[in-house]
């Protein structure tokens, strides 16, 4: 064979070789790039779920909180009753104060007016 002849099956196999290896590293970038567009997915779905889970964790603080705000105000309503039972309370402790001594003075008036009770005695 011809010199020339062995340059130009040389020059076919580097070329085939050449060739088969951009195939090959195509094939693996492109199963490459389906890998992440898997992990990609996954990843976005984790995402959503995450945010769902997170919409629920805002609702339930919210809710909590409109619930703190509420006992707070039952609570701020329970002292204020809590307060007008107290002043009530000390007027009918002063009013019965002040009947007790009325009801003293009378009977002391009662004593010196009965003419069968002995003035010098004490009642208590």
């Amino acid at each position: 064979m011809d010199n020339w002849v062995i340059w130009v099956i040389v020059a076919v196999v580097v070329v085939a070789v050449i060739v088969v290896a951009l195939l090959l590293m195509r094939r693996k970038s492109a199963s490459h790039a389906e890998a992440n567009r898997r992990r990609a997915s996954e990843m976005r779905s984790q995402a959503q779920e995450q945010t769902a889970a997170a919409r629920e964790h805002e609702a339930e603080a919210l809710q909590k909180q409109a619930n703190a705000k509420r006992a707070e105000a039952d609570a701020e309503r329970a002292k204020l009753e809590a307060e007008r039972l107290r002043r009530e309370s000390d007027e009918r402790a002063s009013e019965a104060s002040g009947l007790r001594t009325k009801v003293d003075e009378t009977l002391q008036r009662a004593d010196k007016v009965d003419p069968d009770v002995d003035p010098n005695r004490s009642r208590r």
